[in-house]
């Protein structure tokens, strides 16, 4: 067996080369053909013939050889002598037909009789050649072989496509998430594919030659033939319109459609006179696609519902409660009566967010609403605002014994405990309450008195409820000159930091201090940190306060060192929003290089309460000051609401008692168990420990004895100024008890 490539791509001559140019196959695949001839000589000049076509030609020279060749590669034609000595050529064109085998077959023969032509051409031959042949015979024969193959091809092709394209034409129009139909000049359905009956339960059968008036909701049916009998033409045919269906066999009496729709001119020629025209266009019927918008339709009222509503609660939200307000308003001012608001906020909702997490506390939100909307009258309004915030609108209002009846009643439902999953909370409220228009003509005005009157009852020990007067508005004036004092207190230096030694109780040596903050406020006085910082975390001073804490400490901390000082640590308290923000352990460690602090000298203090308000986050912020070289220290332990289980995760080095636990250590008592469990958990863990607040040689001997030996508190020194704490560090050599 011998393969002969041409691959010559110049352009050849004669019908062969024709046949094969660019117009007719692709370039890429070359023709391959099959000469099969036993005599050698006949089969060289066979194959010197067509080299100069481009074309892949295999030999053969016997049967056998060219059934194998037949069985391993595709061939476009086969050159075939009917002579051979192991079998005829026309037992190899019946393999051909047998195995289905796609290839054209020329004859090349030297048999003149006619039944050897019949035969060959009986077996699909697509042409019969005698020998001896002329050499432009021969190759007009193969180039219109390969022709009539590669039209053959073509042909195959496009019917493949036209197929497809039926096919999924079909297939889009059933498929099509729309209602897809067609209507006559009558109004009468001529084609409805199969989403009809997936959507509206109506069978193709059914809806076929019926009217459209059979699927559309009565009060649609005056606007859907203004619309279904259309007749304009062009881009002005197109029109659109929103009805509504109706359904059989569903749980939905009906269903809302957007249809498009679009007028179809069937166009006619005629035989008219020549002063008419030569054109004439009738109205033919209607195409249309009806998509279905009931669920866009739901999703614009929940839309709609949602900008009035609260989405946790469900209750009105400020935009329908002011819109409430100002319409109360306007028939309060009509009738000349009154109205009155009131303004709830939970008490110490904060904590539970920080303990149980945010989850839990909306749900706990939620328990909330449904008690006070079980306890407002009809007519009343209540809406959630924001937060744990509540307001309610009172438009029925007659006298104030009314109003604090309601309030009461609120009240007396949250004082009931709450559970989430199976955790008992008790939550109470502060309410305040304004009344229109003695409180207030205007919406902002009575809303913010109400909201002034509720300071005022947490100011009071929360859990209650006030009506609004002026000398509230003074206290709440009050309370912002403080925040822009407390604002310029930054800007003019008022601010100072305080130390309070930390005591070895077995030695009498200073061992280390805490920070403590105070304000030199120029008309109060001196200031305690409980005095400003809650009000500077409501009001969002906390982060500056904090950046200016740090640079104290360390600056002091410097100052020192270089006065020969050995302080073996120093404490700062951290807010947890300070904590929250990203950057602050970048801001302390900046602070430290620029005054040389070593870092084991400085130890952060934390609450409970940081960690586990994001456990996580709180444990990748410790390690970073971990890093850093810096301690950290639980400070009031024992009081938060965290679990023993986080304890061992976080990098803490130091556990602080707090002074409630210390202060309960009394004489004539000699079992304080909850001071012995938590210096228990330090020794397990392997932690520093320090007591607070210690005030009698009682208290510091019981813990000396239990194992704490650490100490601060007014016994051994109280807050002091720099300079004091300076002067405290220069006499630390003497013992001090």
């Amino acid at each position: 067996m011998n393969v002969i490539t041409s691959l010559d791509t110049d352009t050849t001559h004669g019908l062969l080369g024709r046949a094969n140019s660019p117009q007719h196959f692709d370039e890429q695949k070359i023709p391959r053909l099959l000469l099969v001839d036993d005599e050698p000589r006949l089969l060289a000049s066979l194959a010197e013939l067509l080299k100069d076509a481009n074309c892949q030609l295999v030999t053969a020279t016997c049967g056998s050889e060219a059934i194998e060749q037949l069985s391993k590669l595709q061939f476009d034609l086969v050159l075939l002598d009917l002579r051979m000595p192991d079998m005829s050529g026309h037992d190899i064109m019946d393999f051909i037909n047998e195995h289905g085998i796609d290839v054209n077959v020329v004859v090349l023969s030297g048999d003149n009789g006619i039944d050897a032509a019949i035969g060959s051409l009986k077996r699909g031959a697509f042409g019969y050649l005698r020998k001896p042949y002329q050499h432009e015979e021969l190759l007009n024969t193969v180039a219109n072989a390969l022709q009539q193959r590669q039209l053959e091809a073509e042909n195959r092709r496009i019917s493949w496509r036209l197929e497809c394209s039926e096919k999924l034409y079909r297939y889009l129009v059933d498929s099509s998430p729309d209602i897809i139909y067609t209507l006559n000049a009558e109004g009468r359905f001529t084609f409805v594919n199969d989403r009809a009956k997936q959507l509206l339960g109506f069978n193709r059968e059914e809806l076929v030659g019926e009217h459209y008036s059979r699927v559309v909701h009565e009060d649609d049916l005056e606007r859907a033939h203004s619309v279904f009998d259309e007749r304009r033409e062009g881009e002005r045919a197109s029109h659109h319109v929103e009805l509504r269906l109706k359904c059989v066999n569903s749980l939905e009496k009906e269903r809302t459609f957007d249809n498009t729709l679009m007028t179809i001119s069937l166009n006619s020629m005629g035989l008219y006179s020549q002063d008419q025209g030569a054109q004439k266009k009738e109205h033919f019927g209607t195409y249309g696609v009806a998509r279905d918008i009931t669920e866009r339709k739901r999703a614009e009222e929940l839309v709609s519902h949602q900008a009035y509503h609260d989405i946790l609660t469900n209750l009105p939200n400020r935009i329908m409660f002011r819109d409430r307000l100002e319409l109360a308003m306007m028939q309060a001012q009509r009738s000349k009566t009154e109205l009155a608001v009131m303004f709830v906020d939970l008490d110490r909702f904060k904590l539970v967010n920080d303990s149980m997490g945010h989850l839990k506390g909306d749900q706990l939100l939620q328990q909330v609403a449904d008690r006070l909307q079980q306890s407002v009258r009809r007519g009343d309004m209540l809406a959630r605002v924001g937060g744990d915030e509540f307001i309610l609108l009172l438009p029925d209002f007659r006298e104030r014994k009314d109003a604090s009846a309601i309030a009461e009643k609120f009240l007396e439902c949250l004082s009931q405990p709450f559970y989430l999953d199976g955790t008992e909370l008790h939550v109470s409220a502060s309410i305040g309450i304004a009344v229109y228009p003695s409180d207030g003509e205007t919406i902002d005005d009575l809303v913010r008195h109400a909201d002034i009157a509720m300071y005022h009852v947490k100011t009071l020990g929360k859990n209650g409820h006030q009506f609004y007067d002026n000398s509230m508005l003074d206290a709440s004036n009050q309370k912002i000159a403080l925040e822009q004092s407390l604002r310029k207190a930054l800007e003019q230096g008022e601010l100072e930091m305080y130390y309070q030694p930390q005591v070895d109780v077995t030695t009498g040596r200073i061992v280390g201090a805490e920070g403590l903050m105070r304000w030199n406020h120029p008309e109060r006085g001196l200031l305690t940190a409980g005095d400003f910082l809650p009000f500077a975390e409501e009001n969002g001073l906390m982060i500056p306060i904090s950046d200016w804490m740090i640079e104290a400490a360390c600056r002091d901390l410097h100052d020192w060192n270089a006065a020969g000082g050995e302080l073996r640590r120093l404490s700062v308290n951290l807010s947890p929003l300070y904590l929250d923000r990203g950057d602050f352990v970048t801001k302390l460690r900046d602070a430290m290089i620029r005054y040389a602090i070593f870092p084991s000298q400085m130890e952060i203090e934390i609450t409970e309460n940081i960690c586990i308000r994001n456990p996580q986050y709180a444990i990748e912020q410790l390690h970073k000051l971990c890093q850093l070289g810096v301690s950290v220290a639980i400070d009031d332990f024992g009081t938060g609401y965290s679990s023993l289980a986080y304890l061992h995760r976080f990098p803490i080095h130091t556990i602080k008692i707090d002074q409630s636990f210390v202060r309960e250590i009394q004489p004539g008592r000699s079992h304080f168990p909850v001071v012995l469990a938590v210096i228990s958990i330090a020794r397990g863990l392997g932690l520093h420990l320090v007591a607070e607040g210690v005030e009698t040689d009682c208290q510091a001997r019981y813990l000396e004895q239990a194992g704490c030996t650490t100490l601060q508190g007014y016994l051994f020194h109280k807050p002091l100024t720099r300079a004091e704490f300076i002067q405290q560090l220069r006499e630390n050599a003497a013992p001090l008890r």
